[in-house]
């Protein structure tokens, strides 16, 4: 996933018009990596105790005890860069801001919020993985303008088909842990798998 958030970070910086010297776009790129890194740390901290059951998750840091739950989560909040490092010297700050909301929604509605509670999830938190094109189109411009909208527009329709097909190979995984992955709660022709999962999710529709 971080691969596919710096690679299309880069895209953003390449066809963005104008010029970024060399070491600025080397540093975009590198702050990009480490808030998705970043986030990417306090999900498995966050959701450790699913992790360990899922066979999918189960060899990561955490679930394998290769780390403890404590350290993670403190380095990951100092891992995404200041806004005064590399893109601080722009007066409109889109870069640092714009990356610090792409953390925050990953963080705090996909992953604490939506994840474990409507088959939805992927289609709203989805947005998160879609914004590093604009990132990197602000870090060279110091604006937003409709091409990089479009840019995250092809992300954010193209995440949740995506992720629903892979879900389908982790289906069982999602049912165990009750994670409400749209394969889970409506089954692989798309109608509700159960009651249960109708009225669970009802608030949501």
């Amino acid at each position: 996933m971080i691969s596919l958030v710096v690679l299309t970070g880069i895209v953003g910086l390449m066809v963005a018009p104008g010029h970024l010297a060399p070491a600025l776009a080397i540093a975009a790129v590198l702050c990009i990596a480490l808030g998705a890194g970043a986030a990417g740390a306090i999900n498995m901290w966050y959701d450790r105790d699913i992790d360990a059951r899922m066979k999918r998750t189960a060899t990561r840091p955490i679930p394998a005890g290769r780390i403890e739950p404590g350290p993670p989560l403190p380095m990951a909040w100092r891992s995404p860069p200041p806004p005064s490092s590399s893109w601080g010297w722009r007066p409109i700050g889109w870069p640092p801001a714009l990356l610090a909301l792409s953390i925050g929604f990953y963080v705090f509605v996909y992953t604490m919020w939506l994840k474990r509670r409507t088959s939805q999830n992927i289609v709203i938190g989805g947005a998160a993985g879609a914004f590093p094109p604009v990132i990197g189109w602000a870090a060279v411009t110091g604006n937003i303008t409709l091409e990089p909208i479009i840019l995250f527009a092809i992300i954010f329709f193209w995440t949740p088909p995506h992720f629903w097909a892979l879900s389908l190979f982790a289906h069982a995984d999602y049912e165990r842990v009750g994670v409400p992955m749209l394969p889970v709660t409506h089954g692989r022709e798309g109608r509700p798998a159960s009651r249960s999962w109708s009225i669970r999710l009802s608030c949501f529709r």
